[in-house]
């Protein structure tokens, strides 16, 4: 039986991901944290900042997609630089990738009013297929095993993002060396993303923000909106209103709805937890669940009193 369900994830969900997400992960909780596939929004000034999330996707169903991803970065205000760390790990059935890549953003300007940002990426990409998993019924059929040895190969993403006191504009595109190359199922392939936010913090009571995001890889496009608001506490101080909790809602066209919540334990400590359901025709319907930890460090070294909301946990 086991076997049985890596045969159905090999025939049925890679071909998806040869469509999507061809080791570009897929994360509900992206809206947080673009670090993934736009380097340049690692340029948080004034902080150390940590994040991990974990994605399981249709559980109940034995050997389904997991994705395990852990963030570091941290922002040099004199050298109006951020450095960073990024790690990924995308199990499918009896594929197993491994991304792990350096970050650096350049922050054009600490200003009140603006601020653009440049970031790259490099690293490295590791493929492994277990084919143990997989039970054929012709076992010398040469083609079962094409393209079945381990891959590590040169990564490299780019991106920009601009941001004023009430819009965000990005743009990026992730594994730069494998673009013209030949397509391969279990390979990662360029992607491009555009997005654009907006986002309100005038209130007392609560911030929100809206988004759309474009994702393109080959001839395949999927939109996606998303939407969250994020209830505040007043604390009469002058940095403001502290923010408590917060929920959201996503959709993309690929048919696919999320659900977000999120809780601030700390003024520096927060955990988040999304669950998608797909309603597309034919799709497995088991749903999917992220769960998201985020923590950052105040640092004193990198002071900047023009930078704006330093109390907001995104920007």
């Amino acid at each position: 039986m086991k076997k049985r369900v890596f045969i159905y994830l090999t025939i049925i969900f890679i071909p998806l991901c040869a469509a999507y997400s061809q080791s570009d992960i897929s994360m509900a909780t992206q809206w947080y944290n673009r670090g993934n596939f736009n380097p340049a929004s690692i340029a948080r000034t004034d902080y150390a900042y940590l994040f991990s999330n974990i994605r399981r996707q249709w559980i109940g169903v034995e050997g389904s997609p997991a994705v395990y991803n852990v963030q570091a970065s941290t922002y040099n205000n004199s050298l109006k630089s951020a450095f960073g760390v990024s790690v990924v790990n995308d199990r499918i059935g009896m594929v197993n990738a491994f991304n792990a890549m350096f970050n650096y953003a350049y922050r054009l300007a600490n200003d009140p009013d603006w601020a653009l940002s440049f970031g790259v990426s490099v690293g490295v990409f590791n493929r492994t297929i277990d084919m143990s998993k997989y039970s054929p019924i012709t076992d010398n059929d040469p083609a079962l095993y094409q393209n079945a040895d381990p891959v590590t190969a040169p990564d490299g993403n780019f991106g920009v993002e601009f941001q004023n006191a009430h819009f965000i504009f990005g743009a990026s595109t992730t594994h730069l060396l494998s673009i013209n190359k030949k397509e391969n199922l279990y390979l990662n392939s360029n992607h491009r993303y555009a997005y654009g936010i907006y986002k309100n913090t005038s209130s007392e009571l609560f911030n929100y923000y809206v988004g759309m995001q474009m994702v393109n890889y080959s001839r395949f496009f999927v939109m996606e909106g998303n939407a969250v608001i994020r209830i505040k506490a007043p604390t009469g101080l002058e940095s403001g209103s502290r923010e408590l909790f917060d929920i959201g809602i996503a959709y993309r066209t690929s048919q696919q709805m999320t659900a977000l919540f999120g809780i601030n334990i700390t003024n520096n400590f927060r955990v988040g937890y999304a669950f998608d359901q797909t309603f597309r025709t034919g799709y497995n319907k088991n749903g999917t669940h992220e769960v998201m930890l985020e923590y950052r460090i105040p640092l004193k070294s990198a002071e900047c009193k023009t930078c704006r909301d330093q109390e907001l946990w995104y920007r």
